[in-house]
């Protein structure tokens, strides 16, 4: 079955969705770091860097663009340093609050 005429993947809806309302990015990266595996970060990051544009947020991070794409990637282990440079390129920065205590 080949892709009708005028569909559109997910992704790039999503991608989208995340470029035109900055609220739903920060709600859907905000969703992403209360999963126990780093790689759904990842996955949501890079998403929200694509809808924001890579080459602008590489430059913002002063990283090159074929580092964000790495850093970014299902393989990635970006360095923490790294992490908040693309955080705070893509407009976002990290807040903490206290959570649930874990068990004595």
């Amino acid at each position: 079955m080949g892709r009708t005429k005028g569909a559109v993947s997910h992704r790039d809806r999503l991608i989208d969705e995340l470029r035109a309302d900055p609220r739903l990015a920060t709600e859907y990266l905000k969703a992403a770091i209360e999963d126990e595996d780093p790689r759904v970060l990842l996955a949501a990051l890079r998403t929200v860097v694509e809808a924001r544009g890579m080459a602008r947020v590489a430059e913002a991070a002063r990283i090159p663009r074929e580092s964000l794409y790495r850093a970014l990637s299902p393989r990635g282990n970006p360095r923490l340093s790294t992490l908040f440079a693309i955080i705070k390129a893509a407009g976002f920065r990290i807040a903490l609050s206290e959570g649930r205590r874990p068990a004595a």
